[in-house]
């Protein structure tokens, strides 16, 4: 189905399904490759100005709703929580709840951004969706939720830059809809990998430095060796298990996978442009979306094309740089490129 993208990707499940050591999570993982993965409210505050009088302010607030497939693939489901009520007995219906708001806060508050389209879009999810699938997705339409087997993945409502990864899908496809395959796609997964982080970020008020730059820590359970799916600023770190492999992401071009598997490598490669993010954002220092985020924003939004590769999208970002904030930042974003081998020495294209 076309506009998909799920968290896991296809690599890590097909590995999985042929494990020995974690027989629930292999049939799990089996049954979830062959499930595949099937859009203005306001808010007012009320204040007291200088004179005693009472003042209304409207602002964007998102409009959620969470539905619960019960354990079905039938999509959306039954709604289970709206925007005016308040939390209920399950957790996973709470935790999507306030990851989808954690996310709103994040693009409002450092783009400007009203929900996925910048117009106030509903942000809808499903939670429950089927029995043991081992992934989280945006359908194009929603956010949908798997509660995981148990024995490797957890439920994956827990984690916040899980979240804000699958939403940031939305926002792309709202923008320069980047193509899901090769380059365009493995940008595609990092930009949501780096509003993940920023969502997790905002909500915890980190700076770049403090910030573990993880994408999906927590949702592995113990049994398994690793940390996360994929690290931002050290790829190919994530995890380590024997069962499981160890995390294939690159960290520079000379490590690029090509390969016709996931998509040419989405999820592979994302790690080159996710290390370039975290390195820019860790020197500039402060909080990450205040300059980094910023910058990568601007590059999004600012007429790219759907068939970008790595070098337009690095040219892209250094000229959004230079036009927002001049040549500190821009010397930043340039390094950063270059130490991930998608600029020569020089800070220009490379031509290979």
């Amino acid at each position: 189905m076309d506009g998909v993208h799920g968290i896991i990707p296809a690599y890590l499940l097909a590995r999985l399904a042929q494990s020995s050591r974690f027989p629930k999570a292999a049939d799990a993982a089996r049954q979830t490759l062959l499930a595949g993965r099937p859009q203005f409210r306001a808010r007012i505050t009320l204040s007291i100005d200088e004179n005693g009088d009472l003042v209304a302010e409207l602002t964007d607030a998102p409009n959620r709703t969470i539905n619960d497939a019960g354990g079905t693939e039938k999509l959306p489901g039954v709604v289970v929580r709206t925007e005016d009520e308040g939390p209920v007995a399950d957790v996973s219906v709470n935790e999507a709840f306030d990851g989808l708001g954690a996310t709103f806060e994040m693009l409002l508050g450092a783009f400007q951004r009203n929900s996925l389209d910048g117009a106030g879009a509903p942000l809808d999810a499903t939670v429950h969706y089927s029995t043991d699938y081992d992934n989280a997705f945006w359908d194009g339409e929603r956010m949908v939720f798997g509660d995981g087997d148990g024995e490797v993945f957890r439920g994956f409502t827990g984690s916040l830059t899980v979240i804000g990864h699958e939403l940031a899908h939305g926002v792309i496809q709202h923008t320069a809809n980047l193509e899901y395959q090769g380059q365009p796609g493995a940008l595609n997964e990092s930009i949501a990998d780096v509003f993940g982080a920023l969502a997790e970020q905002y909500a915890l008020g980190q700076t770049a430095a403090d910030a573990s730059w993880l994408i999906g820590a927590g949702i592995f359970t113990d049994a398994v060796q690793g940390k996360a799916l994929r690290s931002m600023l050290e790829p190919g770190t994530a995890y380590d298990d024997d069962e499981l492999g160890k995390d294939p992401q690159p960290a520079h071009m000379t490590g690029f996978v090509q390969t016709t598997e996931d998509n040419g490598g989405v999820h592979i490669n994302s790690g080159i442009p996710n290390r370039a993010f975290a390195l820019t954002a860790r020197a500039l220092g402060g909080k990450a979306w205040e300059h980094a985020g910023t910058v990568w924003y601007r590059a999004l939004t600012g007429g790219l094309s759907s068939t970008a590769t790595f070098r337009e999208f690095a040219d892209a970002t250094v000229s959004a740089a230079d036009h927002e904030y001049g040549e500190e930042v821009t010397a930043a974003v340039r390094d950063a490129w270059m130490t991930v081998g998608v600029l020569d020495a020089e800070g220009t294209r490379r031509t290979g």
